[in-house]
């Protein structure tokens, strides 16, 4: 099974790119479920239904998110219909935070994924509940279910508490994948155990900016520390960012990892 993965997609720049790029992409990699992080997808804040139909129109099938998941009042209200393909993550603390954290899909094959978005606490605003233990708990609750792989979004700061994560869950997931820092990482293995591996996926959308944002208002953030919009870049050279991953069925181990970054 080869599952592509596709770095937080970046406002209109990002979701023009994935149009223009992505149908190579699937030409030459063939993979049998594509999924993204989406929590950018609508001006770099929150994913609406719109956006989020015309990334599937694109070819996406699923969607995973992270702490801008709430920019988006649309998205939002959309997040409990079983039918809206978009999770978030599954740590927050209250059983009244609208959506759900994990799901399981199925690819063209009729294999099952379990997927499940989880954010880090280091270094973040919110106050959230223990990955780690969150992520036991799913384990648990999905014990019974019969599925082919287990994938995780990891949206998280810190590199470390990454990596930590995946050594803990080695052998017990196929892969997890990091987001949320938009700079791709050149660490991708496979661990020990058979867990795939990667600190950063990356974004796609535009590259001559400071992730994503127009530089120049980032720029003046930080030399003012004015509060300031975080407007999209919409100029500059642009790229997809994503990770390939292949998943042995029978073992739910994961055979390969592959970066791929490709530029307009």
């Amino acid at each position: 099974m080869r599952i592509l993965f596709i770095g937080d997609i970046f406002a209109r720049p990002g979701r023009d790119t994935v149009k223009e790029l992505l149908p190579g992409v699937l030409d030459e990699h063939k993979p049998h479920m594509v999924i993204a992080n989406g929590e950018n997808l609508s001006h770099g804040n929150g994913i609406s239904p719109d956006n989020a139909e015309d990334m599937r129109r694109a070819g996406i099938n699923f969607f995973t998110t992270g702490n801008h998941i709430w920019g988006n009042k649309d998205g939002v209200m959309k997040l409990n219909d079983p039918k809206f393909p978009v999770i978030r993550p599954a740590n927050f603390p209250s059983t009244k935070t609208p959506g759900r954290g994990y799901e399981i899909i199925e690819d063209g094959m009729m294999n099952k994924i379990l997927v499940v978005n989880m954010m880090g606490r280091v270094f973040m605003r919110e106050d959230l509940d223990c990955p780690f233990r969150t992520m036991e708990r799913i384990l648990e609750e999905t014990t019974y279910e019969n599925v082919q792989a287990i994938f995780v979004d990891f949206h998280a700061e810190a590199t470390s508490e990454k990596s930590a994560f995946a050594h803990h869950f080695d052998g017990k997931v196929s892969a997890v994948v990091g987001t949320h820092t938009h700079v791709q990482t050149a660490d991708e293995k496979i661990l020990d155990g058979g867990t795939a591996f990667i600190s950063d996926v990356g974004m796609t959308g535009s590259m001559d900016s400071v992730i994503g944002v127009n530089k120049d208002l980032m720029i003046n953030k930080f030399i003012t520390q004015l509060p300031s919009k975080f407007d999209p870049e919409m100029d500059g050279e642009m790229a997809l960012n994503a990770v390939l991953i292949e998943v042995d069925e029978k073992s739910k181990k994961a055979l390969s990892i592959q970066r791929i970054q490709v530029f307009n």
